[in-house]
């Protein structure tokens, strides 16, 4: 079972805190068998939460030391983020990561990573009012203000609110798949779709703003992923210009048409990859690559690995925890 320990400091922003255990607690197994064990870690005596949601008091089993035996840590947000976290927490939050545990925050939770040194020469995101200062008292982290999350691997940072389900979502797509991760956002109603680089603002429409909304068109395209669609095409299925498509895009999702289409087409060859024995070749006329040269450029750009060794990975056998061995 991958353990993910979550740190609850004093004055935790809630809904900050809910997430990991909302999004891991929720993720199963093709027959249902939960894949994650979720630990709120709290000082001895408790922790209260943001004052925006009164006089709520959090004691768990779980105190700090639980970290270190976790194979991934959540930070999430907290009111004192601009004061000196407590040197006993960024101790264990350096131990942890230094035994080989994934370690993540959301929103202002980035303020205590980088106070334990974790962001040093790497790239990282914060909610975009706070990434100015997060880049001021942190100047060796490279802040990029407008994504909604950074993934380096055994470190990760997303923005606001929202933002920390994206990341969680993502992070177990990198551990069991593609699959589990749309059946966990399925569970949670969220879309499985908005990777990391997609904008922090973005803006949503009224659901009965048919004119201006752009989920009938993006239902049209996912319904066409097998075959090539161009812009033309698609402005013409919305009943609007190229220009205004591209427009909403930004505004809605945060990118545009062609840049969503490739990565519905990805998460749709993932899919197949671990739930067909479709050969690569059929797989990539299935998503609209045309050829495997060109879903192997397309696929190991995006995933980081081929298509074959995608599907090595996650049918042969299942992902190892990380962590796993460590004395």
């Amino acid at each position: 079972m991958h353990v993910v320990a979550v740190l609850a400091l004093d004055g935790v922003v809630a809904f900050d805190l809910a997430v990991p255990g909302q999004v891991f607690g929720s993720s199963t197994g093709d027959r249902g068998a939960p894949l994650y064990e979720v630990r709120v870690c709290t000082a001895p005596g408790g922790v209260r939460a943001a004052p925006a949601f009164g006089a709520m008091r959090l004691e768990t089993p779980w105190g700090p030391d639980a970290l270190l035996d976790a194979d991934t840590v959540v930070v999430p947000g907290h009111e004192a983020f601009r004061e000196p976290p407590p040197e006993e927490v960024l101790e264990l939050l350096r131990a942890a990561a230094g035994r080989g545990a994934r370690v993540a925050s959301i929103c202002v939770g980035a303020f205590v990573l980088a106070a334990a040194g974790l962001l040093d020469g790497m790239r990282a995101t914060t909610h975009w009012r706070h990434a100015d200062e997060l880049a001021l008292r942190h100047p060796a982290v490279e802040v990029d203000p407008a994504v909604l999350f950074v993934d380096n691997g055994s470190v990760a940072t997303s923005a606001g609110v929202a933002a920390g389900i994206d990341l969680c979502l993502h992070l177990v797509r990198g551990d069991h798949g593609s699959t589990v991760a749309a059946r966990t956002a399925r569970r949670i109603v969220m879309p499985p779709q908005r990777d990391g680089g997609q904008a922090q603002f973005i803006r949503h429409e009224a659901p009965g703003d048919s004119g201006t909304a752009l989920q009938p068109t993006l239902a049209w395209m996912e319904a066409q992923l097998h075959r090539p669609l161009t812009l033309d095409e698609i402005a013409r299925h919305g009943a609007t210009s190229v220009r205004t498509l591209t427009r909403r895009f930004r505004a809605q999702l945060g990118t545009t048409p062609l840049q969503w289409l490739l990565r519905a087409r990805i998460h749709r060859a993932q899919q197949l990859l671990e739930s067909t024995d479709l050969p690569v070749e059929q797989v990539a006329a299935a998503t609209g690559f045309g050829s495997p040269v060109t879903l192997r450029a397309h696929f190991t750009r995006a995933v980081g690995t081929s298509p074959r060794a995608y599907r090595s990975s996650f049918r042969a056998r299942p992902p190892v925890p990380r962590g796993a061995g460590r004395a």
